[in-house]
């Protein structure tokens, strides 16, 4: 199999959402309810990302089967933390967000994290409590769970970072 990160473009907006409508079914099917409700994350999204260069897509054999968003710091929501604090909170840091797969598509989270890795060493990540995927993922690839952020709309999330 042959796997690429790369830059998404307007045009993947289509495959993009059919990958991220397939990460709401693992979502729900894991018990995880409330992460992503209605049409989140909407084209909208997506383009604001890609206004910001930060969206990609993971390309398997020419087919889209992943996505997500890979931003430079600040992020607003990570501003306060809550019941702990970041490793460090100097350095420039990037953030991923949004990411989503198809559930044949593996080893997801380990390539996007050594491709975000190879471009930045200090790197941030939140998820839902209900998220228990995600948070096995994030754990394996060794991040530091820091404390509780508040996204704008007030929901809670689980504040991770990894210096490398």
């Amino acid at each position: 199999m042959e796997r690429l990160i790369r830059t998404a473009t307007a045009a993947d907006i289509p495959a993009i959402m059919q990958a991220l409508r397939a990460a709401k079914g693992i979502m729900r099917a894991t018990g995880n309810l409330n992460q992503w409700q209605g049409d989140y994350p909407a084209p909208d999204d997506i383009l604001n990302d890609m206004r910001r260069d930060g969206a990609r897509v993971v390309e398997d054999n020419g087919r889209v089967t992943a996505y997500f968003a890979f931003l430079p710091s600040p992020e607003p929501t990570y501003s306060h933390i809550y019941h702990g604090q970041w490793l460090d909170d100097a350095l420039p840091y990037h953030v991923v967000h949004r990411m989503g797969s198809y559930p044949d598509a593996h080893n997801i989270f380990r390539d996007v994290m050594d491709y975000c890795f190879a471009a930045c060493p200090n790197i941030r990540v939140d998820t839902h409590r209900d998220n228990t995927v995600m948070q096995h993922c994030i754990n394996r690839y060794g991040f530091n769970y820091c404390g509780i952020i508040l996204l704008a709309n007030g929901d809670e999330r689980l504040a991770y970072q990894l210096l490398k």
